[in-house]
Formats: structure tokens, C-alpha cells, sequence
């Protein structure tokens, strides 16, 4: 049978979504509609029936959703009911940002350990993890069951941790370093580069001028 193929974008506003869910069960309401969930987030009521339609039926018509039910369906289906151990490789400026990045754990990614390869750094602790040298990293990641590896390190030696990650059984990557990564296949891998997110924008404030 073939398999359906969710649009990436579809999947991007999803969390948008659940994190707009999540604002409104804080403040008591218990039922919403794509109308208001379309207001509270940018984007056409039709689109958000269409988004969740990928992934069956949801609310009662001319009534609405309950917030509580449909915020929960689509963490699962974002994979967000359980939690995710990571491995936060780098303790830099940029690491220590997301290693202290309250959102991850409210979301349910645990940074479980972090790595670095400056003496200085090694010992450390960052919240509640201590900072470990890299050597050790194949070998705690293994232990804690990681599942996600996150790259906060120079450009040069990203690959050469990519590969620690994989050896070590992580199954997904997030990518902070301004290199292209080569990975097999099975492993999932987001790119994130700041400066090419920066220039986007410029040629985009740029281009209104012509």
C-alpha cells in the first residue's frame, strides 16, 4: 500500500499548533475551533482543517475541538507523548544556549549528556549535566539510550561527530555546524544554519527596494 507523503510544512505547523493548544488549556478553554486556532496562529482556517486531515478525523462538527484531546493527538503524532534522550555535543556559547533552553525539556527532549573537547570545559556542569570529553561519547550515549544528537561544534570535526552519534545508535541528528553532513540513509538530519537564515532574510528586506 502506498504510504502518504506529509508535506514538511504541514508537519511545521503542527507544533505550531500544539503549542498554541498548549497556551489555551493553560487558560482554562476547554474547546476551540480551526477558526480560532487559525487566529491564534497566522494561517487560514481551511488550512488547519487540512493539516489535520492527514491524520484522520478530529472535533465534532459545529461544535469544534476539545483543546485537551487534540492537543495530545497531535503530540503523538509529532512522536512528543514520550521522551527523547539527547546528546548535546559542543559547550560553546551556541551549546550553552540550548543546553539551558527550557523549551526542550517542556517538549519532552532531555538532554541526557554533553560533550566537549576543551579541557577547560570538561567537569563542568550545565544545569544538572556535567560537561564529559568526547572521548566518553560513544560510550554514554550508548548507555543512556540517546536518540537524538545535537551538533554545537566547529565545521571541521562535525562529520567526524556525526559518525561518533551514529556508531553510538543515535537515530536522528539536528545539525548546528555550516557543513553538509554525510549520513546513512536511516538517520533522520535537520540542518540549521544561522548565517544562511540571516541572509534570507537581508535578500528578503533587500528585494522590497526593486
Amino acid at each position: 500500500m502506498k504510504t502518504l507523503k506529509i508535506p514538511e510544512a504541514t508537519i511545521i505547523r503542527l507544533s505550531v499548533y500544539s503549542r498554541h493548544l498548549t497556551d489555551v488549556d493553560r487558560k482554562g478553554i476547554i474547546t476551540t475551533s480551526s477558526g480560532d486556532i487559525a487566529e491564534g496562529v497566522g494561517v487560514s482556517p481551511a488550512q488547519v482543517r487540512k493539516d489535520l486531515a492527514y491524520f484522520g478525523e478530529f472535533g465534532t462538527r459545529g461544535v469544534g475541538y476539545n483543546v485537551k484531546d487534540l492537543r495530545q493527538h497531535i503530540l503523538r503524532i509529532l512522536g512528543l507523548s514520550v521522551d527523547w534522550s539527547v546528546s548535546l555535543v559542543g559547550a560553546g556559547h551556541l551549546g550553552l544556549a540550548l543546553s539551558t533552553y527550557k523549551g526542550f525539556r517542556e517538549r519532552g527532549f532531555i538532554i541526557t549528556s554533553i560533550f566537549d573537547s576543551d579541557p577547560k570545559k570538561v567537569g563542568t556542569t550545565v544545569g544538572d549535566v556535567v560537561v564529559l570529553p568526547i572521548e566518553q561519547l560513544v560510550e554514554v550515549a550508548k548507555q543512556n539510550r540517546t536518540q537524538i544528537g545535537i551538533l554545537a561544534v566547529p565545521a571541521a570535526v562535525a562529520q567526524e561527530i556525526a559518525d561518533q552519534l551514529i556508531k553510538a545508535g543515535v537515530q536522528a541528528i539536528l545539525n548546528f555546524a555550516p557543513v553538509v553532513l554525510n549520513v546513512p540513509p536511516e538517520i533522520e538530519l535537520r540542518n540549521v544554519d544561522l548565517a544562511v537564515n540571516l541572509e534570507v532574510l537581508t535578500f528578503n528586506v533587500g528585494a522590497q527596494r526593486f
